[in-house]
């Protein structure tokens, strides 16, 4: 039986989030398989991948705040905006130091804009931007707020003479593109730059959501699956993890009766609030007493409307 949840996945490098995905297909046996937004072919760590009725939740879970560790190199800029793209101009930038890093990190944190760059899966009247990238097209791009939650320099070195490099410890909003963070910090230091490394280490809010240390390799996966089903199934995080910072309530079974059938429940009937709704941006989680998931719902003038029920 297929089970229901969130595996998260230590990406490796050289490999898309879809193969990662097909991976799972494979392993799990099922084709019930998303991943909750992409990481570049070359970046590894995390990747929450949603397995049954957890593909329900994957809209809900892409949007979340991201936690990354990137290595960017001074001096040097490509038509990717990471190093594995073409050159397209060098710099010498032995000049740069760490105090001139610190002063220009200062204006990329809080809400910001970022073009989205070429070789992104934002579309262009109906194409991707990576499609068009490849047949070698640029296109204008409206730039895009995001939010810089944090943006700390963790190592700032000389590796050649000519190009110094740093460690970036970066908390962003979804959409945040972090090769372009990386070519915008080398523009405001007016040496070009490239990003040389990334590594997504969370998602979700910083004091929940999905770390590195609850994390398996495909390897390991591949392993567990041949210590049978069970031993798999317990490799899956319930779906209770993934709304954990969600408002919820806990329904008796007549509730959840009215619920799975399409019918409302009034707010006043459970442990939630109107004005705790109010204040919160999140979809609200209905749980069985034993934290099963039930539903996600929305506020409807005082009662909880099911938007997406999951299969009992």
């Amino acid at each position: 039986m297929t089970p229901h949840g969130i595996v998260i996945v230590d990406k490796p490098a050289g490999i898309t989030s879809h193969d990662v995905v097909d991976k799972i297909r494979r392993i799990f046996r099922t084709k019930r398989v998303g991943h909750t937004g992409t990481l570049d072919p070359e970046a590894t760590g995390v990747l929450a991948i949603c397995i049954g009725n957890g593909t329900r939740l994957a809209e809900y879970l892409s949007c979340s705040e991201k936690r990354y560790l990137a290595e960017v190199t001074f001096g040097i800029e490509t038509n990717t905006q990471d190093i594995w793209g073409d050159t397209i101009a060098e710099t010498d930038a032995s000049h740069i130091t760490a105090a001139d890093l610190q002063q220009a990190l200062s204006a990329f944190r809080g809400r910001i804009e970022q073009i989205p760059p070429m070789v992104s899966a934002r579309r262009h009247e109906g194409k991707h931007l990576y499609e068009l990238a490849r047949k070698g097209v640029t296109v204008e791009r409206e730039a895009r707020p995001v939010e810089i939650l944090l943006l700390e320099a963790t190592e700032f070195r000389l590796v050649d003479g000519n190009h110094p490099t740093c460690r970036l410890e970066v908390i962003c909003s979804t959409g945040t593109y972090i090769r372009t963070l990386a070519h915008d910090i080398g523009q405001a230091l007016r040496v070009g730059a490239a990003m040389s490394a990334l590594r997504r280490t969370h998602v979700g809010s910083i004091d929940r959501g999905f770390h590195l240390e609850q994390a398996h390799t495909l390897e390991q996966l591949q392993e567990i699956a041949t210590n049978g089903a069970d031993a798999l199934r317990a490799a899956v995080l319930p779906l209770s993890v993934a709304v954990a910072d969600w408002p919820s309530a806990t329904l008796d079974d007549g509730q959840e009766q009215r619920i799975r059938h399409g019918h409302t429940v009034l707010v006043s009937e459970t442990e939630l609030t109107i004005e705790q709704l109010n204040a919160s941006t999140k979809p609200i989680a209905l749980l069985r007493p034993d934290n099963t998931l039930i539903a996600v719902a929305r506020l409807r003038d005082e009662s909880l409307q099911p938007v997406k029920v999951m299969a009992d």
